[in-house]
């Protein structure tokens, strides 16, 4: 019999499900840096303070983008058990850690989208592989830019005209990063992991490591352990990249631009398309400011997607829903 405790009238089999499902959700070096209170009437979603990255992210804002897109799976998995999922702020007189209160507004059927969306819970991955040099198609754009806008975000695909300039931008953001002490530190502890540990990046899936040539992707998340390239395999020069951003800039806008990330990352797998993040421009303050003034200055960049056609690559590991729960 199974004994995982029960929230929102489901069984203990579906409780447990969905909190699998919520901690299916990407995030950074793939830390997992949320948890769950069960109760009765309400899922409580927390961040957890014990997998923070002070170097990186120092204003703990890719941890709640995280949690968000935990929140977004969470809502998901509800809705493919017939429960109307209502995300509620959380309350004034709550513990600091929690960042949405997730209840039920009833029963309903999930629709065929969001049933495809929660299909790819388990498909989606991040894909540090090189992609093909074959163009999105302009429809599988545009689906991409509505996935973000049905949670009140907005995905700004870069023109081929701003690739340079965001190029350079990379390349800047990621000398800065490695020439700090404290970021190596904690980069070197969370990635190029054995496949036996249930957090972190491990080798296997970290891709293969950057050469002088490439443009985008710069990180080594094999920690020198990755095999050596294909000849022929080089990244692709012109990928499709987009900024997610937020309309303001707060606790509340993370959590909701982790809930446009991660559905903008799922209708990208239902589509067939592979993607991957590229963190360091927004994890560094001038470059960030500098990819907000490129922008217009009236949004807020959170994340920067890289999406193509890529080889299948396997699975982060997970922590078991146990570990996911509050007391």
């Amino acid at each position: 019999m199974n004994s995982f405790p029960t929230a929102l009238g489901l069984s203990a089999e579906q409780t447990e499900h969905a909190i699998r499902c919520a901690g299916r959700a990407p995030s950074l070096h793939n830390r997992q840096p949320w948890r769950f209170r069960l109760a009765e009437h309400v899922i409580e979603v927390h961040a957890d303070p014990q997998r923070r990255l002070p170097a990186t992210d120092p204003d703990d804002r890719e941890l709640r983008l995280a949690c968000g897109a935990a929140l977004l799976n969470l809502r998901l998995a509800l809705q493919h058990a017939g429960v109307r999922p209502v995300v509620d702020p959380p309350s004034r007189m709550g513990p600091p850690t929690v960042l949405a209160e997730v209840r039920s507004g009833g029963w309903s059927a999930q629709t065929p989208v969001e049933r495809a969306l929660y299909e790819a819970i388990p498909r989606r991955r991040t894909n540090r592989r090189p992609f093909q040099e074959t163009p999105v198609p302009s429809g599988d754009r545009h689906a991409l830019v509505s996935a973000a806008q049905r949670e009140q975000g907005w995905l700004h695909l870069l023109p081929r005209s701003e690739l340079d300039r965001f190029a350079e931008m990379v390349q800047r953001a990621h000398r800065v990063q490695m020439e700090d002490e404290r970021f190596r530190a904690e980069f070197e502890r969370w990635t190029g992991r054995s496949r036996e540990t249930r957090e972190g990046v491990p080798a296997a899936a970290s891709g293969p490591q950057p050469e002088p040539q490439d443009l985008w992707v710069v990180r080594d998340f094999s920690s020198g352990t990755a095999s050596e390239r294909v000849a022929g395999k080089d990244f692709e020069r012109e990928p499709l990249l987009a900024v997610l951003c937020s309309q303001h800039d707060g606790r509340a806008d993370d959590v909701l631009a982790g809930q446009a990330m991660q559905r903008v990352l799922l209708t990208a797998c239902v589509h067939g398309l592979s993607a991957s993040l590229l963190s360091q421009v927004v994890e560094v303050p001038e470059t960030r400011e500098e990819l907000r003034s490129l922008l217009g200055g009236s949004q807020h960049p959170q994340a920067v997607l890289r999406f193509g056609y890529g080889s299948p690559t396997p699975e982060t590991p997970r922590r078991e829903p146990t570990d996911l729960l509050l007391d």
